[in-house]
């Protein structure tokens, strides 16, 4: 570029003038000026672009600001006429975004939902419809709504509802393209990591003198303190004596009878079955039962090297039951969550040895979804404040356990147990008191009134 062949342009100021002189109608309404060349009644049409067409929402004036009305018409600035009209959104909605957009190209989200038959209150179907309710369907939506951004979804049953589906498949319906994500009870394992996100001696003994208060209490101590450690008082009456041996004798029964119940109750459930833990389960040739579609039969064959020909696949906690009850599985294997809620009505069976994984529940999402680290962030929002464990104990809180069959209350100590020995007690107490009266009364007659 030349610049010196560049020149000065002299007429700046007829320039000025001419543009302040022009009175136009142009793309954004009438075009003039004011002597103080401020532009005249300046205003513009505010629209709202939809897809391939648009439509006009307000005005935008100096005098008006954001306004329905036209800024030729005399405002009178109330607030009713301080807005704009509906404006619509991308994807048709009317609703204000809350950020940014899912970059899912304005498609809704095709999300896997196990159609289970057991422990339904986790997740299911709802009866009569195709509505997915559950533990897990309350957490995905109140998550999805702490997202900054809005997600369109529509939940997909998986499943033929005849039977638990296979996690293992529903997650890999992910992988395939066919779900854009996955929420239930989907157990965080290896092989899933690619795609998973998360209680008589009152005259001759001093000790038992005094006020009433103090003889009662006194009397208290004295019965009780013997069922917890060797009398240490000094019984001087032949009877107390008496009434002190049968009561000793009680204690000792009833403290022996206390012992073995309690012995009994630690240890009947030992000498009912063999299986200590998962190592005894394993080295012997029982048969185990799992629950049908879950990762346990995979993790026994896989992991354990258990043969598969020693696995019952179970289908509900009443089948749990029936093969305990019936001997046809020594145990059942399954996770955690499962265990503790069959068991809440289950009484009669218990949890042998310890937990032996520690993979907790999550939803699942392809690799690299955006979604991922929202959904965790606002799971753990649910988490802190609370919400979390409110749906914890709405869905999953344990009923009080059952009482034990009649045959197990007939063997509990009760009062009636010992009603014998306390009668036994009772006479013999009564007839001390009868005797110890009646020689109080025969030394009282044998002095002479003066």
């Amino acid at each position: 570029m030349n610049l010196g062949a560049l020149s000065i342009f002299n007429g700046g100021k007829q320039l000025l003038e001419n543009i302040l002189q022009t009175n136009m109608t142009g793309l954004t309404g009438p075009l003039a000026f004011h002597s103080d060349r401020s532009p005249m009644n300046p205003s513009y049409d505010v629209i709202n672009i939809i897809e391939n067409g648009y439509q006009q929402i307000g005005y935008w004036s100096n005098n008006s600001g954001l306004s329905v009305a036209p800024p030729e018409t005399p405002s009178n600035r109330s607030s009713s006429d301080q807005h704009l009209g509906v404006v619509v959104w991308p994807g048709g909605t009317t609703d204000k975004p809350r950020g940014w957009v899912f970059p899912n190209n304005g498609k809704e989200l095709r999300i896997g939902v196990p159609n289970r038959v057991s422990y339904r209150h986790i997740v299911s179907r709802k009866d009569g419809t195709d509505i997915a309710e559950g533990y897990c369907i309350d957490i995905f939506l109140a998550a999805i709504k702490l997202l900054p951004y809005a997600v369109p979804y529509k939940f997909v049953l998986f499943g033929d509802g005849h039977e638990n589906p296979s996690y293992d498949d529903l997650v890999e319906k992910i992988s395939l393209g066919d779900f854009d994500a996955a929420v239930g009870d989907i157990a965080i394992v290896t092989n899933r990591t690619k795609i998973v996100l998360w209680i008589l001696e009152h005259r001759l003994n001093d000790e038992f003198r005094g006020p009433p208060r103090k003889q009662i209490g006194t009397i208290l101590w004295f019965s009780f303190s013997t069922m917890f450690f060797s009398h240490r008082e000094n019984t001087v009456s032949t009877l107390g004596r008496m009434v002190l041996i049968i009561w000793l004798f009680l204690v000792l029964i009833i403290n022996s009878s206390y012992t073995a119940s309690l012995t009994s109750m630690l240890t009947v459930q030992q000498l009912s079955s063999p299986i200590t833990g998962i190592d005894t389960l394993i080295s012997s040739t029982e048969p185990i039962g799992f629950q049908v579609g879950s990762f346990v039969q995979n993790y026994l064959i896989e992991e354990l090297n258990i043969p598969k020909s020693r696995l019952v696949p179970l289908g509900s906690p009443q089948e749990y039951a029936t093969a305990l009850k019936k001997r046809i599985v020594a145990a059942v294997v399954d996770e955690g969550p499962y265990i503790e809620l069959f068991l809440s009505d289950n009484c009669m069976f218990s949890i042998r040895g310890q937990e032996f994984t520690k993979s907790g529940w999550g939803f699942a999402f392809p690799r690299g979804s955006p979604l991922a680290i929202g959904m965790s962030t606002a799971i753990l929002t649910l988490s802190e404040n609370g919400e979390l464990q409110q749906l914890h104990e709405k869905w999953l809180s344990r009923k009080v356990c059952a009482s034990q069959t009649s045959d197990d209350v007939s063997d509990q100590l009760q009062l009636q147990s010992f009603w014998g020995l306390f009668l036994i007690c009772g006479i013999a107490s009564f007839i001390a008191l009868v005797i110890h009266f009646g020689q109080l009364f025969d030394s009282t007659s044998a002095f002479p009134r003066r």
